[in-house]
């Protein structure tokens, strides 16, 4: 259990709640923020990180999955992403430079906090160890990373929340 590839965030307990400056309903510039996360265990092997957020509703209602975070060549040296780093890894370079942000179901890249007519919807995030560096080119779509890391998959990991 100890050495399982984990996702967390320093900002959310697992199965607790996403909070507000990371959904639309934030106040002014803390307002729609990407979560900081965190990562530990990559699995041996792994040559990149692919991030998948999705609005997963509850089984048993007529919602369809909402993707709102499609994040793919994560180097697996990072241990994770800062807050507010959605739409701003190019401006922090380095190994961040060369993480690309797919569109979310809203149609833009990045990512882009729940607005919700209800609130108790559960968020989860999948994080991928893949045995290879995607080239998925320029309009990546959580369906186009899903299909091209079918038999690449080294581990996955889960975040949970609630908002």
């Amino acid at each position: 259990m100890a050495d399982e590839f984990r996702l967390v965030s320093p900002a959310i307990n697992h199965e607790g709640r996403l909070p507000r400056k990371f959904t639309d309903e934030g106040q002014g510039a803390k307002k729609n923020l990407s979560p900081p996360l965190e990562w530990y265990n990559v699995p041996e092997g792994t040559k990149s990180l692919a991030l998948v957020d999705i609005d997963a509703p509850d089984p048993d209602g007529p919602i369809v999955p909402w993707t709102i975070w499609v994040v793919t060549n994560i180097p697996p040296t990072l241990k994770g992403l800062p807050e507010g780093f959605s739409g701003k890894g190019e401006d922090m370079g380095g190994e961040y430079g060369g993480i690309k942000e797919g569109n979310n179901d809203e149609k833009v890249p990045g990512w882009r906090g729940p607005k919700l007519p209800s609130h108790g919807h559960r968020f989860e995030f999948k994080l991928y160890a893949l045995d290879d560096e995607l080239q998925l080119g320029n309009k990546v779509t959580k369906e186009k990373l899903l299909e091209a890391i079918e038999g690449h998959v080294l581990g996955e990991a889960v975040l949970v929340c609630k908002f």
